[in-house]
């Protein structure tokens, strides 16, 4: 957040009393001096600080009968701002306080010569320093060169005061002790290593002995006692009755999520210990937990969490549970479980100190707290015993799987026939989804798949063709209005795949004619013949309609909501019993009794609850995200993720663009509040509603762990950025945009959070096959360097067409050995690198170092600047400085507007060219335009790049990719002869009429 004070402010001087005296508020020593040096260098003169920028408190040309300013009438106060002197009272405090003599010595001079003797002969600290009238066009014109006269009051008691300790203090008749009692002034100071106390506890008696095997000796949760252990949430609701009174109407703490600083300290109550989980293990809140390497990821985070944080008396404890859900379906331990508890012995795990251990070694070395604080809400006199607060806690905890109603057979079910009714709601869920890929990037995959079949002719080329045409027309049939009836071969074909963890294409077609489109409401994805790979600017919105709207409730009659709960009771298939569910979450609700075996009480809630918990232990991903989206699942640390984000000046939004379809979130919100705008945004795809949640969340972690990777990123936009991730996976495993959905949407958490991490890193990444049996298909995502040192080839990038050419019978010719496959895929990686760099960047908001003052400079010399029918107008360097965050996002706001990633790209380098033009034009010869249409100026440089290219009218129409430029200039280098830049240049001299050479080329070196 610091250096900058506000969105409407570059610095404050005020800053001064919250790095240094009284607040100390920063720990992080770089910061500190970040902060410091900008302000000196921003507002420092010979007679104190202004206090920012265009400050025109008490200047003279200050209206004060007025109590605001007109829009662009802050220019006006640039370089005459009145300076203080109290923030070189400010200065030699710090100095004091860091131990910096010089800085002390220095800055207590300047301010005894700025001090007005009186008549006494006692110095007096004046208020503020300001311009004489007759000298501020002097002074506009060379900052600091005329002399000011001291206004206000006389003495300023704040700066007096000030002074006095500082004199105190220097002189040694106070010690720094004596003013920072807390010794806040230590914070920056290095501390000595914080060991977290690490307990591993065994959730059954078979996991303890799986353990023991690896020699690793654990307790039971049972085997702790006395010591009662709980999950956070009863913490949570022990922490409400802190200050709750019915007698004074206080409602007591809300019942919100604890953090782990308060999970990490043992509690005690009658001589009764009570220990608790990490919130982030609760694994009925949000399915993050379920995958063990998200799970152990993030336990290695909080350990450097509480390592860099813990202030209190006492070591943090936290209790790590090994769950069932880290057994795989052999009833084996996962091995990174093993090899994380290995380093837990070694005592560092992550650069961090862990001493591992039981819970009764902790006893005499945690943190403890009384619970005193609980009372009787009847009576706040009366305090409440342990028994009554384990009960309270066990009436907080209930059984969360209900009875079993759905059958299982095995992870992938029995599949088999749809009919009838159950046909017609087949694909169902998957017709929700809305992630698209762009067009652009379609004609990319296929040009890349048609070069393989012309250069090869092999049968895996064919084959891969084969797939994708294949996938390609099950598409277009989807969403067609013509459905016509399909063998049982393709009809078995079009649904999922047998493994389940991949999902194929699904062909809707079906004996009910229309319904599958009925459960859209008209105008929808489906009704519009929808291209997967349609940009985002155009696909119409999705709503989901309340329960009892449906439009497809009237296909429906009572007689067939019974056969689907029938054939519901019958299917083992997850994918049927998922696509049943859904209908009938849409057209009854959550809270409609299905009587399902013919008993009355259990809801659509509880079917969906335990799909649900049956995918999380399958780990369907695609099932537990959609499951998890019904049940309107919302993570814990929703609010406190988005939080992170916005204080660090980041805006957020989620959905696809334009607005309203995007929602733009610029404060932080209430959990729910927030949960509800993502919900409302995403409309009936609640999959992806759900994921937004889940990178909501990773960006939070990356912003706090790694603040550079967003660097010169002013907006986050969730839902551009879920597309570039299903382009990248598209890009990556050469599939349909359909496809490329389904795998991402069925990524683990943690391959998910390491899939956003390289796209956010430009890192690249390798698709690797964990899967060894022939009916599942589980991608990985890993770094080139990890697969290259361990072996892998480029052949593991490639979709799952290897892997299944066999069964389909497709003659293979092994002419081509690995090598040139990988030369081959190397040459396309290299083509496409710009490209692709572009999309990244655009989809990230991501701009070059100095853009925005850039832009700045621009508007100070050329009235309006034109980005596709919107415009910059100059009036707003009169309203605004160059760092601000305002004039930021409002330049944002402009090429938001622009719904192409890589367009937007060419778009903010072509600003960039004009910015280099204007900084570089010294004495101001250059005569620019009352106009400059940034987006001519592209489309010129395109025109200019097929010229030199000398490429035929018809062969430029079938290149054309965003905007209708030229693919091959997209994916051109931004430098060198035939950069990007080079030809924007000759397109802006063009546009000035800037002398060129005979060949009406120019010759253009940008530093």
């Amino acid at each position: 957040m610091l250096p900058r004070e506000s969105s409407s402010k570059e610095v404050d001087a005020s800053l001064l009393g919250i790095i240094s005296f009284p607040a100390f508020a920063v720990d992080d020593p770089d910061l500190i001096d970040l902060t410091r040096k900008t302000i000196q260098e921003k507002l420092q003169g010979s007679y104190g600080c202004c206090r920012f920028l265009r400050d025109g408190y008490k200047t003279v040309l200050e209206d004060a009968s007025r109590q605001h300013y007109e829009p662009g009438e802050l220019a006006v106060f640039e370089n005459i701002e009145c300076e203080w002197p109290l923030f070189f009272a400010y200065f030699t405090l710090d100095g004091i306080f860091s131990g910096k003599k010089e800085q002390t010595q220095e800055y207590m001079e300047t301010l005894e010569e700025l001090m007005v003797k009186t008549d006494d002969v006692l110095p007096l600290v004046p208020e503020l320093y300001r311009v004489p009238k007759h000298k501020v066009e002097l002074e506009k014109k060379n900052p600091g060169s005329q002399k000011r006269e001291p206004i206000g009051q006389i003495p300023h008691k704040w700066s007096q005061s000030l002074y006095i300790v500082s004199k105190l203090l220097i002189e040694g008749f106070l010690s720094p002790g004596e003013i920072d009692p807390l010794n806040r002034r230590l914070n920056s100071e290095p501390r000595p290593d914080v060991v977290v106390q690490v307990v591993i506890l065994a959730e059954s008696v078979l996991i303890q002995n799986k353990l023991a095997e690896h020699d690793i000796l654990v307790e039971t949760i049972q085997d702790v006692s006395p010591i009662q252990v709980y999950p956070a949430k009863a913490l949570s609701q022990l922490y409400s009755y802190l200050g709750k009174n019915k007698k004074l109407g206080l409602t007591g703490r809300p019942s919100n999520e604890v953090g782990l600083l308060a999970t990490s300290k043992l509690y005690m109550m009658d001589d009764q210990l009570f220990a608790f989980m990490p919130q982030y293990v609760d694994q009925n809140k949000f399915y993050l937990p379920l995958d063990t390497d998200f799970f152990l990821d993030t336990f290695k985070t909080n350990t450097d969490f509480l390592c860099s944080n813990w202030t209190m008396l006492g070591r943090p404890t936290m209790i790590f549970p090994a769950i069932s859900s880290m057994l795989d379906p052999k009833e084996n331990l996962h091995p990174a479980l093993i090899a994380t508890i290995k380093k837990l012995q070694t005592g560092y795990i992550s650069g961090t100190r862990v001493q591992m251990g039981n819970m009764s070694d902790f006893k005499t070395t945690s943190c403890i707290t009384n619970l005193d604080f609980i009372r009787d809400p009847e009576d706040h006199n009366q305090g409440v015993g342990v028994h009554q607060v384990i009960n309270l806690i066990d009436g907080t905890l209930s059984p969360t799987c209900p009875r079993p109603h759905l059958q299982t057979h095995s992870k992938k079910g029995r599949q088999r026939r749809a009919s009838g009714r159950s046909a017609s709601v087949s694909g169902m869920v998957k017709r929700t989804r809305s992630i698209q890929i762009n067009p652009g990037e379609a004609a990319e995959i296929r040009s890349i798949v048609q070069a393989r079949l012309d250069r090869s002719g092999t049968g895996q080329a064919r084959y891969m063709a084969f797939q994708y045409s294949r996938s390609t027309s099950r598409m277009s049939s989807r969403s067609s209005s013509q459905h016509s009836t399909v063998s049982e071969h393709e009809e078995i074909e079009a649904g999922y795949s047998s493994g389940g963890s991949c999902p194929v294409s699904p062909n809707s077609s079906g004996s009910s004619g229309d319904f599958h489109l009925s459960h859209l409401k008209p105008g929808s994805a489906a009704d519009q013949s929808i291209s997967p790979f349609e940009s985002p600017s155009t696909s119409p919105h999705i709503h989901r309609k309340p329960p009892g709207m449906s439009q497809s409730e009237s296909d429906f009659n009572t007689a067939d909501f019974r056969d689907l709960i029938e054939t519901l009771e019958k299917t083992e298939s997850l994918h049927e019993q998922a696509d049943i569910l859904h209908c009938l979450f849409i057209n009854k609700g959550l809270d409609w009794d299905t009587e399902i075996g013919g008993k009355k009480g259990c809801t659509v809630r509880d079917l969906l609850v335990e799909l649900y918990e049956k995918a999380g232990h399958w780990k369907q991903w695609w099932l537990v995200r959609h499951t998890a989206g019904m049940l309107r699942k919302r993570v814990e640390d929703l609010a406190l993720a988005a939080a992170d984000l916005l204080v660090r000046q980041k805006q957020l939004s989620v959905g696809l663009p334009p607005e309203p379809r995007e929602k733009i979130i610029t404060r932080p919100l209430p959990p729910d509040e927030l949960a509800s705008i993502i919900f409302d945004a995403y409309g009936e795809d609640v999959s992806t509603a759900t994921l937004t949640q889940e990178i909501l969340i990773y960006l939070a972690m990356f912003i706090r762990t790694e603040p550079k990777l967003f660097n010169e990123m002013l907006r986050l936009r969730v839902g551009l950025i879920i597309q570039v991730m299903a382009s990248e996976l598209a890009r990556t495993l050469k599939c349909t945009g359909d496809e490329a959905s389904d795998h991402l949407l069925n990524l683990s958490p943690f391959e998910m959070k390491t899939l956003l991490h390289h796209i956010l890193s430009g890192k690249e990444f390798l698709i690797h096959n964990e899967t060894e049996t022939e009916d599942e298909y589980r991608l990985s995502v890993r770094a080139c360097e990890q697969l290259k040192n361990e072996g892998e080839n480029f052949a593991n990038r490639l979709s799952r067409s290897y892997k299944v050419i066999h069964t389909d019978s497709i003659p293979l010719d092994l002419g081509h050995t690995l090598e040139e496959d990988s030369a081959e895929e190397e040459t396309e990686e290299k083509q496409g690198q710009w490209l692709r760099r572009r999309r990244l960047d655009g989809s990230l908001n991501r701009t070059p170092v100095g853009f925005y003052k850039g832009v700045w400079k621009v508007l100070q010399r050329c009235p309006e600047l034109y980005i596709e029918g919107h415009s910059l107008n100059q009036a707003l360097t009169r309203e605004m400085t160059p760092g601000e965050l305002k004039f930021a996002l409002q330049v944002e706001m402009v090429l938001n507007r622009i719904p192409q990633p890589e367009y937007r790209q060419l778009n903010v380098e072509a600003l960039m060219i004009i910015a280099l033009m204007v900084e570089n034009d010294q004495n101001n010869k250059l005569r620019l335009p009352h106009t400059i249409h940034v987006d001519h100026l592209v489309r010129e440089a395109n025109a200019l790049f097929l010229e030199d290219q000398h490429m035929p009218a018809n062969v430029a129409k079938t290149l054309e990719g965003a905007a209708k430029i030229c693919l091959h200039f997209y994916d051109s280098a931004p430098s060198g002869r035939f950069g990007t830049l080079s030809y924007l240049c000759r397109a802006l001299a063009k546009s000035l009429h800037l002398p060129m050479g005979n060949d009406d080329s120019l010759e253009c070196v940008l530093s």
